[in-house]
């Protein structure tokens, strides 16, 4: 009897000692990536600091919007990330299942990120490729990765160019006024050239 009474007690120790998880619950549930905090909080900080002209959640509090991309990189990002890229940042969205709602505004949802709703953050769980047996799979994940990687510095690249093409095409536009300039300036000395020219062959008549 006193045996089966320790065994009842040792099970409900062992039971006390899961934390209180409810069935169905996992550790992860309780502890929200890095990415989704931050970026939970920079909306609900951004609202205490009134600067919602940049990001905020929407009216509901269903989805958040991105008002200002060109100041969110600048200002917000490198506060809570060690980047300025947006690019990236909606990458990481995605990858934690969040839809772009509009194509007009960059509004961004998710089921589990609401305003005010901090705890159903360890809900949000990323998306990974699926472990398999097969080397070639894995090698396509791989490469997948490399491929993103590979965009981010294409997309680099021609954002440099783009903006070495404009300076370029402004200085261009700067020699073709010059020119114009000194053809209206070469055009005004010929025309004054033929009429004392012709001054001239009027006297000698």
């Amino acid at each position: 009897m006193d045996d089966h009474t320790n065994v009842l007690e040792l099970n409900l120790g062992l039971g006390s000692n899961l934390g209180g998880l409810h069935v169905g619950q996992s550790p992860r549930q309780r502890c929200p990536a890095p990415f989704l905090l931050k970026t939970y909080d920079l909306l609900e900080e951004g609202e205490a600091e009134n600067s919602t002209k940049i990001v905020s959640w929407n009216a509901e509090g269903t989805a958040f919007v991105v008002w200002s991309p060109a100041e969110f990189s600048e200002l917000t990002l490198p506060r809570y990330f060690k980047h300025n890229n947006f690019s990236s940042f909606i990458r990481q969205l995605n990858t934690y299942g969040f839809k772009k709602t509009s194509s007009k505004i960059w509004e961004f949802k998710h089921e589990k990120f609401k305003r005010g709703c901090r705890q159903m953050l360890g809900e949000i769980t990323r998306k990974k490729c699926e472990p398999s047996v097969f080397p070639a799979y894995l090698k396509s994940c791989s490469e997948e990765n490399a491929t993103s990687s590979t965009e981010d510095k294409n997309e680099q690249q021609l954002m440099e160019e783009n903006k070495n093409l404009k300076k370029e095409r402004l200085e261009l536009q700067m020699q073709i006024d010059e020119c114009k300039a000194l053809e209206i300036k070469l055009l005004a000395c010929l025309s004054q050239f033929m009429d004392t020219h012709q001054n001239k062959v009027r006297k000698l008549c």
